[in-house]
């Protein structure tokens, strides 16, 4: 505001449904608790056909390069908004838990390691993200911002992490506004990572009142009110987009947050 069972090769391939990607299913005992590590499930809505994603998107170009294991839930041609489908996926993750990565399909994934530092991040934090803001004021625009101006928030101070942008593997820049790993009140949603049981145990669902703008602060306001820890972790991406702030269907999302919230 920055996701077909695999032949036996190092390439990673679209699927419609969360199939696995060279990964076994997990199995699980009576009580529940996974006897091998939760599978990492990326959840990802395109505009692009699924036979294009790969070589189309962002994020299909580095899911095509990466060597390990992990699972895409696509949704593909997609008119739906993004909490429509983030939700389906968490209803489907009932019966499949998994960490699940909520993450827009313009994200190029830098880091070779993601997936591990996925995993280490929510040894820490409930939920993580790339870059954040410690607090959150009075009709807060986004989590950047404190005002309809857009005026920054302190950098280093309040704000946290660090995101790339660009339209390519190689970025036009990194844009650092604090040191990682720090408790936050607000995350940008173009990566968003949880347990599915953390989801699912408190009953936060994404607001579906919303189509894209604005999903990111309503589901960060949930995850406040049931009182768990939110952070940014150093994760390497290149961001093609920049955001669509002051847009009018930004300022659609912002009056229906702030009917919402109050603030």
């Amino acid at each position: 505001m920055t996701s077909k069972p695999a032949k036996q090769t190092n390439k990673t391939k679209p699927q419609s449904k969360s199939a696995p990607l060279n990964i076994p299913k997990p199995t699980f005992s009576s009580v529940s608790k996974p006897t091998t590590p939760l599978p990492i499930r990326l959840i990802c809505a395109t505009r692009e056909t699924q036979a294009n994603f790969m070589t189309k998107t962002a994020l299909g170009r580095s899911l095509a390069t990466y060597p390990w294991p992990v699972e895409l839930r696509l949704f593909a041609d997609n008119k739906a908004g993004l909490p429509s489908v983030y939700n389906q996926a968490l209803r489907e993750s009932v019966a499949e838990p998994a960490v699940l990565v909520f993450i827009h399909d313009d994200v190029y994934l830098s880091d070779y390691f993601w997936a591990d530092q996925v995993r280490m991040g929510l040894e820490t934090f409930d939920i993580i993200g790339l870059a954040g803001n410690r607090r959150r004021v009075t009709n807060q625009p986004a989590w950047a911002f404190i005002d309809t101006n857009f005026t920054w928030d302190t950098r280093g101070v309040n704000l946290s992490g660090a995101v790339a942008h660009g339209k390519d593997f190689i970025s036009d820049g990194v844009t650092v506004f604090g040191p990682n790993k720090q408790e936050v009140k607000l995350l940008d949603g173009v990566l968003l990572a949880g347990l599915s049981e953390t989801f699912n145990s408190k009953g936060i669902r994404f607001d579906e009142t919303f189509d894209f703008h604005f999903y990111d602060l309503d589901i960060c306001r949930q995850i406040e009110v049931k009182n768990l820890k939110m952070g940014t972790w150093p994760i390497a991406i290149i961001h093609e987009s920049g955001g669509a702030f002051g847009s009018e269907s930004w300022q659609a999302g912002y009056a229906k947050y702030l009917a919402k919230w109050g603030s």
